[in-house]
């Protein structure tokens, strides 16, 4: 009998999974859309996404469709960022706001905010995100090395720019009017509540998963170690700049779209590699299903368990994510 990890390594075995958490993801979804404090039984579903007008198919259609959509996509972004991260870092344990790129945008978003121009927020939060990452890189490069970035002066330089983004964000909350300060503190957390549009985020996901892919075999073997992945002819600097680069992309499309969310990066590739492994062929994709059915269920949870108050999404992936983790650490270290 084959072992189980030789069958997931079969064109038919990947398939599987891949099915069965693609109907994860839609189970998610559909959940999204039929709970909350207003319940929508499936026929208003199919009419809200036929384009129906009565009352309950408006509720899908223009409340809870794009939200749920947005939190599949920002789930998506973030696991497959995490997992990238973790192998460019060679860190299981790294997580896709690493290089800081999540301080960046929530400062942009909050000095938005603070200035009133609230509309602005997610275009300044992207531009932040962009910020932190080029200053990252900038000072990170490693002149006169093999490689332009080694992933110790990445790290090293990502904390030192997330404290000063930290300390920035204090600033600005300690002098931001009282009426401001809950929905400043909510994006910080991670809130879904404000999103309209989900399309940006889904088509990033897209490319970013698109662009990803055709490096999968550079990655696994990058995991071996940069040496080991040049002495078999992968151009290190070239594929470590595109990844790099696709992950920060990633990072702050989903941190412009629902604030920083935490846990989702960094449990869901975790989990998914002790179960089927750490080929990026099939890693990457299941974690875009997987961390978008993750966050689409802690969203329905966020904005329905104490209905009709809605809880910051980045609470409820907390709750999960610190037992989960907390176990999956146990269960390595087993």
């Amino acid at each position: 009998m084959p072992s189980l990890s030789t069958a997931l390594r079969t064109p038919a075995g990947t398939l599987a999974i891949l099915g069965g958490l693609g109907l994860c993801a839609l189970a998610a979804i559909v959940l999204a859309l039929a709970v909350g404090s207003v319940p929508v039984d499936l026929a208003a579903i199919a009419r809200g996404l036929a384009g129906g007008t009565d009352t309950g198919a408006a509720i899908v259609r223009d409340l809870r469709l794009p939200r749920a959509l947005a939190a599949f996509a920002t789930g998506g972004l973030l696991a497959v960022a995490g997992a990238m991260m973790q192998v460019l870092l060679r860190n299981p344990l790294a997580d896709p706001y690493v290089l800081g790129i999540s301080g960046g945008a929530a400062a942009g978003a909050l000095a938005a905010m603070l200035a009133g121009l609230t509309a602005a927020a997610t275009p300044a939060a992207f531009g932040g995100a962009l910020a932190s990452t080029l200053i990252v890189f900038g000072l990170a490069r490693a002149g006169g090395e093999r490689t332009p970035w080694t992933a110790t002066r990445l790290l090293l330089t990502g904390v030192v720019v997330a404290a000063g983004w930290g300390a920035l964000i204090a600033l600005m909350l300690s002098l931001a009017p009282d009426a401001q300060v809950k929905g400043m503190l909510f994006w910080l957390i991670g809130d879904l509540s404000a999103v309209s549009l989900a399309w940006p985020a889904l088509v990033t996901l897209g490319v970013v998963l698109a662009v990803a892919l055709p490096f999968a075999r550079d990655l696994n073997v990058l995991a071996r170690g940069e040496d080991t992945a040049a002495a078999l002819g992968v151009a290190v600097p070239r594929v470590t700049l595109v990844l790099y680069a696709l992950a920060a992309l990633a990072t702050a499309a989903a941190v412009t779209t629902a604030g920083s969310v935490g846990f989702v990066g960094l449990v869901v590739p975790h989990a998914l590699r002790l179960v089927v492994g750490n080929d990026q062929r099939l890693l990457l994709p299941a974690s875009a299903l997987a961390g978008g059915a993750l966050l689409a269920l802690a969203d329905t949870l966020a904005r329905s368990v104490v209905a009709p108050t809605q809880l910051p999404v980045g609470v409820i992936t907390a709750l999960i994510g610190v037992p989960v983790f907390l176990f999956l650490l146990g269960r390595g270290r087993a």
